[in-house]
């Protein structure tokens, strides 16, 4: 593999992008002037662009940037400039302190605090390729020292929270709550063109139950619309990387109408949505409904493992053979049909026959540790039963086949095809760039409308002719009842739909990109 596809490759394995590169500092800085629109969202005034030398001493210097203003409506909103690593990483500018130091973070939906590597950091080596927060050259800058840790998907931070001004944009928020990093294990944060993590969820998933920057920037009247939106552009090549708007939307980048749905639990921007479909058949298991997330910290579409399998068999992902899949195929496949044929209740029938030891909910086991919920009781010890697990997904896989009036050999030989598509343990999955043409698309349902993705959309492609590989944007991630099943919606599906989180009526809402 070439040293970009082994970069993606290795960035989109996490749930927050890492690629395998040093920092990129850069010796200027692009910055925009304000840009007035008139009531219909025209731009009325040209912006300039100014370069602007990075100021010796460790990046004290202030955030040029990555801001401009437009008049939505009567509001004033605050717009940060986003870049754009492979589309894996969209990152932007923050500072800190007084006078401002300088970083660049991920504006993350799916996590709730602000950090930033600290320089009380001496023995993580993620530290010494990131910039780092100095408090004594901060005046603004007042002790906490409370310790703080967090883990996310993939990767953990320790520290102690502080206390400073942080500036997004030309919004300065006064009384920040902050962790200063002193620890970042592993690879996860090594090499990443990012230095630390701005979260914009909710404080109830806040470590240490701190103020989010969002909250303050409410709070403190700095926003006169409570919503704040993202543009994430899907062009590695374009000018622009995207754009994050701190209260209001961007006219210029989405067309027609935003769909809006509620938010169903406060921590992440959690949602219900309907079933998805590949091309025009349905998986299964979301027809009743299924919960999702808006989450702009996360690279791919997560999904559970049952219906990542049926999209890894239609596109011709190659994952890992399954062996306790085929085994119960085996061995048990023309029992588990027939009791669904009988009308069996299908969610009881892994039970009936001893593979798993609770009914009524899915034996499938979590990969994801939530900051809220690390000691959440588990319904058995059944629960990471893999037998158990490949049971219930042959459960929805017969059902749906059963819908569709096939013989039995049919429905045995699918299933047993499907347990060559498990995606591998870190759900991976490789295509043919060759098949795009002739692979389907994936649709959610939100809200009463159909989200459609084309193979162009949902598949990383990196390089050009021969030498091209092909990344399944679709990744497996398993989350039992009653917090699941659960569908990430990260960048794949944020770049290919304009997304509005709005806080103060408690919706999201998506449109198409512009």
């Amino acid at each position: 593999m070439g040293t970009q596809f082994t970069a993606i490759w290795m960035a989109l394995l996490l749930s927050f992008p890492v690629v395998l590169s040093a920092r990129d500092d850069g010796l200027m800085r692009i910055g925009l002037k304000k840009k007035k629109l008139d009531h219909l969202g025209r731009r009325v005034v040209p912006g300039s662009v100014n370069f602007i030398p990075k100021e010796e001493g460790g990046g004290a210097s202030k955030p040029a940037a990555t801001k401009k203003y437009y008049n939505i409506g009567e509001t004033e909103a605050d717009i940060v400039a986003l870049k754009n690593y492979l589309d894996a990483q969209y990152y932007g500018e923050i500072a800190i302190g007084t006078p401002p130091q300088t970083f660049t973070v991920i504006f993350d939906t799916g996590s709730s605090n602000l950090w930033v590597p600290s320089s009380k950091c001496y023995f993580s080596l993620a530290c010494y390729f990131h910039s780092k927060y100095k408090s004594s050259a901060s005046t603004t800058y007042v002790k906490n020292g409370t310790s703080a840790a967090i883990q996310y998907g993939t990767g953990s931070i320790s520290g102690f929270f502080s206390q400073d001004s942080v500036e997004v944009g030309d919004l300065v928020v006064k009384n920040q709550g902050f962790i200063e990093a002193t620890k970042e294990p592993g690879v996860t944060f090594l090499a990443s063109k990012f230095d630390g993590i701005l979260g914009l969820g909710f404080q109830e998933i806040s470590v240490g139950n701190a103020v989010p920057v969002w909250y303050n920037m409410v709070n403190q009247g700095l926003v006169k619309e409570k919503v704040f939106s993202f543009w994430l552009n899907r062009n590695v090549e374009g000018e622009e990387g995207g754009e994050i708007v701190f209260g209001g939307v961007d006219p210029n980048h989405y067309k027609g109408e935003h769909t809006y749905v509620p938010v169903t639990h406060k921590g992440y921007w959690q949602f219900d949505m309907g079933d998805l479909l590949i091309g025009t058949e349905t998986t299964g298991l979301c027809a009743g409904g299924c919960k999702a997330i808006a989450d702009s910290g996360t690279s791919l579409l997560a999904g559970p493992t049952t219906v990542i399998t049926q999209i890894n068999n239609a596109i011709g992902a190659s994952g890992i053979v399954s062996e306790e899949c085929k085994t119960v195929v085996a061995q048990y496949g023309k029992i588990i049909l027939e009791m669904l044929v009988a009308q069996a209740q299908p969610r009881k029938v892994c039970s009936q026959i001893s593979f798993c030891t609770f009914d009524g909910t899915q034996g499938v086991s979590m990969n994801i540790e939530s900051v809220v919920e690390e000691n959440s009781d588990k319904s058995s010890d059944g629960l990471h039963d893999a037998m158990c697990t490949a049971c219930e997904m042959m459960v929805v896989w017969m059902e749906n086949r059963l819908r569709l009036n096939d013989t039995e050999d049919q429905i045995l030989d699918y299933v047993n095809n499907l347990c060559d598509r498990l995606p591998s343990p870190n759900g991976e999955s490789a295509v043919e760039c060759s098949s795009l043409s002739s692979m389907p698309s994936i649709s959610f349902e939100i809200g009463g409308k159909l989200f459609e993705l084309s193979p162009e959309q949902y598949v990383l492609k990196v390089g050009e002719g021969v030498s091209a590989q092909c990344i399944s944007g679709f990744t497996a991630l398993d989350v039992p009842p009653p917090h699941g099943p659960l569908w990430i919606l990260g960048d794949v599906f944020m770049g290919r739909y304009h997304t509005v989180f709005d806080y103060g009526n408690l919706t999201v809402g998506f449109a198409d990109a512009a």
